[in-house]
């Protein structure tokens, strides 16, 4: 999988959330090698995008189409300054991956040792069912060798915030401290109304 994360300051939401409906309904059927994308903006402002495909030639097919650079052109207009692209084919999904019943993203952006989080990783999933049915996906983009952002889909907010009280199972016990070290440099986005393609 190749992920693009497309992010900056947003003048226009409306405007925004506009130029991605139409970009599913006139661009997506000639975009080959698309597989979904999740976008948003945050409480104060900030756009972030998710657009995943099949391979990095597929995302630069659709880059150097004619069409592709004139709802880029339009799109920008709906932002208030530079626009970042962050592009990776290292990737990695958590229960399956994103999931488009999701009713609240929440981004987070951070550093790990990677053996140590995958060990994390294996630990959730074998009780996520039942310690955090809430959580239903993730997606983790690695952007250099220890640093990465991941989008986590929630059925719904207020299901996250009350996963979030609730202590982990003693399975977990082992690994809550190596948890709490990993979360402390996390800088976190929510999405509250997610864009979910």
């Amino acid at each position: 999988m190749f992920v693009q994360v497309i992010e900056g300051r947003v003048s226009d939401r409306e405007g925004l959330h506009r130029q991605m409906n139409q970009w599913m309904s006139d661009l997506r059927p000639g975009a080959t090698g698309f597989l979904g994308s999740t976008a948003g903006v945050t409480d104060d402002g900030y756009g972030i995008a998710f657009a995943r495909f099949e391979s990095a030639a597929a995302a630069k097919a659709n880059s150097e189409r004619p069409e592709q650079g004139r709802w880029w052109a339009e799109t920008e207009k709906c932002y208030s300054g530079d626009v970042t692209f962050t592009e990776s084919e290292d990737v990695e999904t958590t229960l399956g991956g994103g999931s488009n019943d999701a009713g609240f993203v929440q981004i987070m952006r951070g550093s790990a040792d990677r053996d140590q989080l995958h060990a994390i990783d294996a630990g959730f999933e074998g009780v996520a069912a039942s310690w955090r049915p809430d959580l239903i996906g993730g997606l983790r983009v690695w952007t250099g060798p220890d640093r990465y952002t991941e989008a986590n889909y929630f059925t719904s907010e207020a299901d996250a915030r009350e996963g979030e009280k609730k202590e982990p199972p003693s399975e977990l016990a082992g690994q809550a401290a190596d948890f709490e070290k990993l979360m402390a440099n996390v800088e976190y986005r929510d999405l509250r109304d997610p864009w979910l393609y």
